[in-house]
């Protein structure tokens, strides 16, 4: 069975800014810095007029995991993220995937953009699946907390990026 992974963001910027914001190269590579842990890079950045594609790798220090991940997991965490955003009417939509190095299993999520009410609303809705028996279902908890919480820290810095008229 697998964890569910919901998150809403909002922005008070046009969605050209926010899709910028969250496709553009210059503002990954800033976001990996602040956000993207050990080993954080950008293998592939792809942007067309109709969309984009990128792949970001981050990585999460042992000393860092709950101690369930460190008992079945040695060392650092390395996750690969891959995400296609693709123009639809007058927002983005997109998928999103990402596996981390070492663990039997894999995050999908659908990624949207869209303006309602003067606000651009950025929305992930996916799941977590590890294909571990007997502890996969607590493990699948856990990463859908943890990437719940990296969607909320990647959206305080776009806001920030945008405020600061990057």
């Amino acid at each position: 069975m697998a964890s569910r992974i919901e998150h809403r963001a909002e922005f008070s910027h046009g969605i050209a800014a926010v899709f910028a914001a969250q496709s553009g190269e210059a503002a990954l590579r800033a976001r990996l810095e602040l956000l993207g842990g050990k080993h954080a890079g950008l293998p592939e950045h792809t942007l067309t007029s109709s969309g984009a594609h990128y792949k970001l790798v981050q990585g999460i220090g042992a000393e860092q995991l709950p101690q369930a991940v460190r008992t079945l997991h040695k060392g650092d965490l390395i996750v690969h993220r891959e995400q296609t955003w693709t123009a639809s009417g007058g927002g983005y939509t997109g998928t999103a995937k990402a596996t981390v190095a070492g663990v039997p299993g894999e995050i999908n999520a659908r990624t949207e953009l869209t303006e309602r009410d003067g606000q651009t609303v950025l929305r992930t809705s996916g799941e977590v699946k590890v294909r571990i028996p007997l502890v996969g279902g607590k493990l699948e908890s856990v990463i859908a907390e943890q990437v719940t919480k990296l969607l909320e820290h990647e959206a305080e810095f776009t806001a920030k990026w945008l405020a600061d008229g990057n």
